[in-house]
């Protein structure tokens, strides 16, 4: 397929998108009878200019790329306590899928795929199983992973009230990696979540996570694994991965404010095994109409986290330090747009790689 057809058919997504969110059942613009279909389309739209300098490495040091990505699903809910969902993938960029792998990018930059195929029944008020590809289930930093993957696998899902305003969540699931160039890596997640005074102004919480993957033999063969350890096409390390986060929320003036700590450690390596994130956000653009002032440092030496699967905003994915200072804005509940800032340094060498990114979203 050809990129005039790719670009024409993310516009056409854009705009279906956007018509079906003035009608969609239970939201604005839909009637009373439309509330009780069991029919819901939701979706999204990123645009995003990508410019980065200083790549240590002896040439390409540096690129700039424009990538648009478009996201269409629907919900069907037959009963109050069955939903299945479905959604596709349409993306397209300046760039080929051959520098994909320079660019340390986690999908592809020209494709069309499906995004999200799962099947989730609400055993009861406080659980759930989940089943298919969607979303990971648990709450992680991007420190840990990029909210943009997309792994297949089964999951469960069950919440205790403690008293009267805290909650105890649990989740425990395993996962086929799912990333391209076939890869074939698994999952094994578990997470506990305490969440203090939840709903009110002042409110925190703890998150205790591990991930233990395995079969990472093809990533690493396809290059994924990146700045992670490894001799010939075998990874020095294992990766049984040890996340705490603690983070605490507030009001200020009249604006949600949000503090999170992330210390992570590699229990599978000897060395090079630990990672920490601190990030703190004024705002919500969005969620909210209006501002959003952001800032997060982190630190990740080699073989703390699994390079093929955190986040790919920032350009390192480990053996790294770096800080993102950002601002967003929201225009309406469903477009906003954020540019950030990334001043990252590698371990061994003494140039710092920048980054700006400007991203334009919609959400329906």
């Amino acid at each position: 397929m050809s990129k005039r057809t790719l670009r024409t058919l993310l516009l056409q997504l854009l705009a279906a998108g956007s018509v079906f969110a003035q009608e969609l059942p239970g939201l604005p613009g839909g009637d009373e009878s439309a509330a009780t279909a069991p029919w819901t389309w939701f979706g999204d739209f990123m645009l995003r200019e990508d410019h980065v300098t200083g790549i240590p490495r002896a040439t390409d040091t540096s690129f700039t790329r424009t990538f648009g990505r478009g996201r269409f699903g629907v919900l069907y809910d037959p009963i109050p306590a069955l939903e299945f969902g479905a959604a596709i993938k349409l993306a397209d960029a300046s760039n080929s899928n051959d520098l994909d792998r320079s660019h340390n990018n986690n999908e592809r930059s020209n494709d069309i795929a499906i995004d999200q195929f799962f099947m989730r029944w609400h055993v009861s008020e406080n659980a759930s199983i989940l089943l298919g590809k969607t979303d990971f289930p648990l709450q992680l930093a991007p420190l840990l992973w990029d909210q943009d993957l997309r792994p297949i696998g089964a999951s469960a899902t069950v919440s205790f009230a403690v008293n009267e305003f805290d909650r105890l969540q649990l989740i425990a699931g395993y996962f086929a990696g799912d990333l391209m160039y076939g890869d074939d890596s698994h999952i094994g997640a578990v997470q506990a979540a305490y969440n203090w005074r939840e709903g009110a102004p002042v409110n925190g919480g703890v998150l205790v996570s591990y991930l233990a993957f395995s079969n990472l033999e093809q990533l690493t063969l396809q290059g994924l694994s990146r700045t992670n350890r490894r001799v010939g096409n075998q990874l020095v390390s294992d990766f049984q991965l040890l996340d705490v986060q603690f983070f605490g929320r507030a009001q200020v003036w009249g604006k949600p404010l949000e503090m999170r700590v992330d210390l992570l450690r590699n229990l599978g390596a000897d060395d090079e095994r630990d990672a920490a994130r601190f990030s703190i956000v004024l705002g919500d653009a969005r969620r909210l109409q209006g501002w959003e002032f952001g800032f997060a440092d982190q630190r990740i030496q080699r073989d703390a986290a699994m390079a093929a699967f955190n986040s790919d905003d920032w350009w390192f994915h480990s053996w790294s330090r770096g800080v993102m200072p950002w601002v967003g804005y929201g225009f309406n509940p469903t477009w906003s747009a954020r540019l950030a800032a990334f001043h990252e340094l590698r371990d061994g060498v003494t140039e710092h790689t920048d980054r700006v990114l400007l991203d334009v979203y919609a959400r329906w």
